[in-house]
């Protein structure tokens, strides 16, 4: 597992398939915070956790890897996959995990060399919440229940079957790293290559229309008590300024039910009885965690900033929080220390950069925003 070096000391980035954990595996998590970093984790724009400040990266590694959370190798870096957070519990058009599965399993075997650890993989249910993403490729379930659109570069290339879409999802991704030429990510290729990349993997469907794909920003936040269509209960919560405290990590994992950690930062835990939802609320909500969908901290997420960020020009968690106790945001900010945007949303936001005086400059980002870092 790789870490990198940050103001603060080593960072590990641990890549989360679709933004799935196990309870077990975030306990893990919760514990290497403690004993060997900063004792928070935190949570990415791709659903993934970072953590930060690690005094030992050798002996965190070993931790992680020996709770499945990384794999050896250059295969780790390409592990990045988005998938509908609800998939097979609240609407869309069935369940993703099984793909999501078998998609991480053939990438840390290491089947696709050369690839950036930009590259974005997308599983979509059909509600267009995963292409809002902006994934190099991605496939969203059709309302067949057997087929799926295959989109390459918000571009639809034609239909596959789901039980095939693991393979064509592979065949993009190989596709691309063999004419990247340095290119982290498919729109940044040429015009021409990128056509030509497009052409030609569409040849492979042969000709099979599909369904329009679905895009679409999921504007209401995944917070608060969820439904789910099988009569149990979905809880989904924030973290202020997406850090999670070690400690409420290691409640969240006693828990002891499935746990997705979605784009927008968000923590689910699925499949609850009413009664254990409720016990959830009331010991997890006074630790810090927001469950309430009309909190200003839905609208808000930010990058690292002082102190474990060089190029930050302030302390951002620390200032946002501020902003929060005196102003209630009416529209998506994302707080950055530096012109670099980490972590910014795919989707249209206000950019609030820090600038070198200690003010913050405010800028609307539109719908085709940088991808995030």
């Amino acid at each position: 597992m790789r870490t990198h070096e940050a103001l603060d000391g080593a960072l590990a980035r641990i890549r989360l398939p679709g933004g799935r954990i196990r309870a077990d595996q975030l306990a893990a998590a919760a514990r290497v915070a403690t004993e060997h970093g900063d004792g928070h984790l935190e949570l990415t724009s791709r659903g993934n956790l970072q953590l930060r400040g690690l005094h030992d990266p050798g002996a965190a590694a070993e931790a992680l890897l020996a709770a499945g959370l990384g794999s050896e190798g250059e295969a780790d870096t390409v592990r990045n996959i988005v998938a509908s957070p609800l998939a097979g519990r609240i609407g869309g058009h069935g369940g993703v995990d099984d793909t999501i599965a078998e998609l991480d399993e053939r990438l840390r075997a290491g089947v696709v060399g050369g690839l950036s650890g930009r590259f974005l993989f997308g599983v979509d249910d059909g509600r267009g919440d995963v292409l809002a993403q902006r994934p190099d490729v991605a496939a969203q379930w059709c309302a067949d229940g057997e087929s799926a659109a295959l989109v390459v570069a918000d571009e639809s290339l034609g239909q596959t079957s789901r039980a095939g879409v693991v393979e064509s999802l592979i065949r993009v991704a190989t596709r691309f790293a063999e004419v990247s030429s340095g290119a982290w990510r498919i729109r940044e290729l040429d015009p021409a290559a990128r056509r030509a990349l497009i052409g030609g993997l569409a040849a492979d469907l042969d000709g099979r229309a599909a369904e329009a794909p679905v895009g679409v920003d999921t504007a209401a936040p995944l917070v608060g008590w969820l439904p789910q269509d099988d009569g149990a209960v979905m809880l989904g919560a924030l973290a202020p300024a997406g850090r999670l405290p070690a400690r409420t990590a290691a409640f969240l994992a006693a828990v002891d039910a499935p746990i997705i950690v979605t784009p927008q930062r968000e923590i689910l835990l699925a499949d609850l009885t009413e009664a254990v939802a409720d016990t959830v609320l009331r010991v997890l909500a006074p630790m810090g965690l927001v469950f309430d969908a009309n909190s200003p901290w839905t609208l808000l997420s930010c990058c690292a900033g002082r102190p474990g960020c060089a190029r930050a020009q302030a302390d951002v968690r620390a200032d946002i929080a501020a902003y929060v106790s005196t102003t209630t945001p009416s529209s998506r900010e994302h707080w950055v220390g530096c012109s670099r945007g980490c972590g910014s949303p795919t989707t249209q936001h206000v950019r609030v950069e820090a600038q070198s005086d200690g003010t913050y400059r405010r800028t609307v980002l539109g719908s085709q925003a940088p991808p995030a870092r």
